[in-house]
């Protein structure tokens, strides 16, 4: 008798044990078909549900107040031809390697804000603003609500440009003494005040761009991420012993030779406000000390450094900023961005 019972009850758990496995496997293998459909490997982190798009978390990197997102590591959508994840896991956006609908249906009721920010004093607001402008309205986070940061050294500058729907200009100028201060060192400068002063509390993801980029077609939620880089179109396809980092030892960009991932270009950057704080906060520092050595480095090589130690959690590939002076190679299916050179007139 108690043998039988002992069957009987050995039976009952090993059918248990079977008809838990087989639901765990289900769920898998539902998790790995809703991945596949964005890209990427399926992350879930308990305290957060879902994580966003190269979401990485970690103590130092938590989730954003309030919105529960999706990490997407690799590329289900094969593109052999190109990178498409990082050494570090890190996805880099391709035409091909993510699903439109599929994270447009994820993000649609998520009651996200961004912003992007645009710095175009003197005669550079002359020539680029008001085409950087139009093209943005059309297609950058198209159906989400977007505020247009824009600083100009003059109100008269601004062109006769309105805001489309879901979104909102908000122009700030600067005093005139002080365009003679280096550009990028005066534009991150600024940029960093109007995050703790405001920014901070307004979007949930922030991007900066160069004024001279115009956009070619819909650059959306694809690109989100807690700290977002863009590959140097040129760099990219060159090797890491060429890459123009910043190789004198005692600058605070100094990166030594046989050391660094890939070359990023400054003129695209983004991700949570506090990250792109971050990322200004130690290119000020790198500033300053390369002052007290007598040195002068460049923004993109304090950039560079930055990303080399603080991986950013999503890359965008060159088709989000190509220049226009080359012609696209083959891995550059679609222009998403395209760069025009600052000293040329407009084609």
């Amino acid at each position: 008798m108690v043998s039988s019972q002992v069957r009987t009850t050995t039976s009952a758990h090993s059918r248990r044990t079977q008809l838990g496995a087989m639901v765990k496997e289900n769920l898998r293998r539902q998790l790995e078909n809703a991945a596949r459909q964005l890209s990427g490997t399926w992350s879930v982190h308990g305290s957060c549900g879902l994580l966003l798009p190269g979401y990485h978390h970690s103590s130092r990197n938590p989730c954003p107040t309030g919105v529960r997102l999706l990490t997407v590591r690799g590329s289900w959508k094969r593109r052999p031809d190109v990178i498409t994840t990082t050494d570090w896991l890190a996805p880099v956006i391709w035409e091909g390697t993510f699903n439109r609908r599929v994270l447009g249906k994820h993000y649609r009721n998520r009651n996200l804000t961004m912003g992007l920010a645009v710095f175009a004093i003197s005669r550079i607001a002359d020539q680029y603003l008001e085409r950087f402008l139009e093209s943005a309205k059309k297609h950058f986070m198209t159906g989400y609500r977007v505020v247009f940061y824009i600083t100009v050294d003059d109100l008269d500058k601004m062109p006769d440009v309105d805001p489309g729907p879901l979104q909102t200009f908000q122009v700030f100028t600067l005093q005139e003494e002080i365009w003679w201060q280096d550009f990028d060192l005066l534009r991150m400068r600024n940029l960093g005040e109007h995050i703790v002063q405001h920014i901070q509390g307004e979007v949930d993801f922030l991007f900066s761009m160069a004024t001279n980029q115009i956009f070619q077609s819909d650059v959306g939620v694809e690109t989100l991420g807690a700290s977002v880089a863009q590959l140097h179109a040129w760099w990219y396809f060159k090797s890491t012993k060429d890459f123009p980092y910043e190789r004198r030892r005692r600058s605070a960009a100094y990166i030594p030779y046989g050391k660094g991932d890939f070359y990023y270009d400054s003129a695209f950057v983004g991700g949570t406000p506090q990250q792109v704080l971050n990322l200004i906060e130690e290119y000020l520092k790198g500033v300053l000390q390369d002052k007290q050595n007598g040195l002068n480095s460049s923004y993109e090589n304090h950039l560079n450094k930055y990303f080399f130690l603080n991986k950013p959690t999503k890359l965008l590939s060159p088709e989000y900023n190509w220049d226009v002076t080359f012609y696209p190679p083959p891995q550059v299916q679609f222009v998403k961005v395209a760069q025009h050179p600052k000293r040329r007139p407009w084609p």
